[in-house]
């Protein structure tokens, strides 16, 4: 083998390596939508992230609704109000819970009724601090609209 061949390969190699270590990498845990009525129009979905880097998820899809948004839940005077936002930021070795009253993946233009039991594919997309997009795959459980939190989720 040619050494100079064997040098730019080291020496890539070397300059590469760093740009692999910025890509966070985002974890989702206890992804679950809460299940609809007949008729009804959208959804929830919930779920816990975490990265190891800092990240942000951007935007997100499903082939169970034909919106989807990344959405928060705030407190405007003595009135609770929804609104779409740009993204959620994840900070490093923190985990972001997405839970009903908060953040939140809502599910617009509903398809079909989600039942209770049913998982609802949901595509995430998260952008690291270098700009680069990643997008994760994940298959929510719908849950009864009155359903209990899990025993990783804390009510206050």
């Amino acid at each position: 083998m040619n050494t100079t061949f064997f040098k730019f390969i080291i020496t890539s190699a070397a300059f590469l390596a760093p740009l692999a270590a910025t890509q966070a990498q985002v974890t989702v845990n206890e992804p679950w939508v809460r299940a609809t009525v007949p008729q009804q129009k959208a959804t929830g979905a919930f779920m816990n992230l975490s990265a190891t880097s800092s990240a942000r998820l951007v935007s997100a899809k499903s082939p169970a609704a034909n919106i989807v948004e990344i959405h928060e839940m705030v407190m405007e005077g003595n009135l609770m109000r929804m609104r779409a936002i740009p993204g959620i930021e994840i900070p490093a070795g923190q985990t972001l819970s997405l839970k009903p009253g908060s953040y939140h993946v809502m599910l617009i233009d509903l398809k079909q009724q989600i039942k209770d039991g049913d998982t609802v594919p949901i595509t995430l997309v998260f952008e690291g601090l270098d700009k680069k997009q990643q997008m994760l795959e994940i298959k929510a459980t719908a849950r009864p609209l009155n359903s209990a939190p899990s025993a990783t989720e804390h009510k206050h």
